[in-house]
């Protein structure tokens, strides 16, 4: 990215790199090392916590790191910082506690955990970067309350859409176009796709089928969008968003102004919302106005059209290749690709894939039993419907049918969940 990698090139020359630590070792985590340990200098990934040490351990090898070394205390990892060794460890804590580390970037893809971890390295002081839409979507609002409060950094991943989508709302922005739509272009949605209908996929690419699923079932492109919306001031349309579906190989800039309901873009804060099957896929699109007809003239010169709306796009998001520059964003300029403005605007919630029956345990995201939609939060409020964020584990007290929406009052929440007393304290804080 511009301007960082000149910033980066400057703590590579001086020998004093930006010091990261990760939490997670799966299959983006992994992609993540590779590129922080071979193509970006002037950062160090000094540290891998993760369930498995030996997952954190191949995710170093692969990139071509072989001295590593697995640390049990604090005094540990603080040594081999400082001597310039690799440490991987199972407990997160040590990343979070350590005054070596600059910035932690969170890619477990769980929630309570996440939740657990995120919230510990803030209040060590860390900068903190998530890949991981789904805690930000449910508690993101609070979570960047208290980074604020400690003086730090909490940001979406550059490379993950979102990210993408509020580098490009920033830009849009910058030239005096006012945005009035942040979209989100996909290839595939059907709120019925499990792990099962998955697991083929999944297996190709070396993922895991629930993650696959998330993704198809649109409960990820529903955490994308409400991050989006809750750091631009934006809401949605509907619940569940238009999300058109349009013939394959069908560009934006053709059908731009057909897609969604021109009175729902042009009053009010704007909305995000998403499409299927568009090119340029997988990017993400802004679509803006622009009051003044001297300037309208100059866009229709340069090829952008009549208006009233105008397309702006990124045709990819390149995930782990990007990621790290939001650590170097949040160390060397105190910048956030995406964070929450302030309260949630925009929230997932908890609908049933299936029938349900009332006894039953509710399962994880991407699984079997549930998908997400985007809502308001003075809806959701309002009618006391249930995060999905919040929905595993919760066991139901009564029938619910399939495509109904959950409450609060349909279910029975664990005790001892830090999900559940963030979510509580972001609702009362912002209320």
């Amino acid at each position: 990215m511009i301007i960082v990698d000149t910033a980066l090139k400057k703590r590579h020359e001086e020998g004093n790199p930006v010091k990261v630590g990760m939490v997670g070792a799966g299959f983006m985590g992994k992609g993540i090392a590779l590129q922080i340990c071979k193509y970006i200098p002037g950062m160090e990934l000094v540290a891998i916590a993760n369930r498995s040490t030996e997952s954190a351990k191949k995710a170093y090898l692969q990139s071509g790191v072989s001295e590593i070394e697995e640390v049990y205390t604090l005094s540990e990892i603080n040594d081999n910082i400082r001597n310039k060794k690799h440490s991987i460890t199972n407990n997160p804590d040590l990343l979070c506690d350590s005054d070596e580390i600059d910035v932690l970037i969170e890619v477990t893809g769980t929630i309570e955990f996440a939740a657990r971890v995120i919230l510990r390295a803030i209040n060590n002081g860390k900068h903190v970067v998530m890949m991981n839409q789904e805690v930000d979507g449910t508690v993101g609002p609070i979570l960047k309350h208290y980074a604020d409060k400690a003086g730090v950094v909490l940001s979406s991943a550059d490379g993950d859409q979102p990210g993408v989508e509020g580098n490009l709302f920033r830009f849009v922005k910058s030239l005096g176009v006012k945005p009035v739509l942040c979209g989100n272009i996909k290839g595939l949605h059907d709120p019925y796709r499990n792990p099962t209908t998955q697991k083929e996929f999944a297996e190709k690419w070396g993922q895991k089928p629930h993650m696959v699923t998330s993704f198809a079932d649109g409960t990820k492109i529903s955490f994308e969008q409400a991050i989006v919306a809750n750091a631009t001031g934006m809401v949605v349309g509907k619940r569940g968003m238009f999300g058109p579906s349009v013939e394959p190989g069908t560009h934006l800039k053709d059908i731009l102004n057909d897609l969604y309901p021109l009175e729902k873009l042009m009053e009010g804060p704007g909305i995000v919302d998403y499409v299927v099957g568009a090119e340029p896929g997988p990017g993400v699109f802004i679509l803006g106005t622009h009051d003044d007809p001297i300037q309208q003239h100059y866009l229709e010169l340069f090829k952008l059209g009549k208006g009233p709306l105008y397309l702006f796009y990124t045709p990819y998001h390149l995930c782990h290749f990007e990621a790290p520059l939001t650590a170097a964003r949040a160390v060397l300029f105190n910048d956030a690709a995406l964070t929450p403005l302030g309260p949630p605007l925009v929230e997932v919630i908890a609908t049933a894939k299936i029938d349900l029956k009332k006894g039953e345990t509710l399962d994880g995201l991407g699984h079997y039993m549930t998908y997400g939609l985007c809502e308001n939060t003075n809806i959701i409020n309002k009618e006391n419907l249930l995060p999905i964020g919040l929905a595993e584990g919760c066991v139901l007290t009564k029938d619910i049918t399939k495509d109904q929406v959950i409450t609060f009052d349909d279910v029975e929440i664990p005790s001892g969940r830090l999900i559940d007393q963030l979510r509580a304290e972001q609702v009362k804080y912002f209320s």
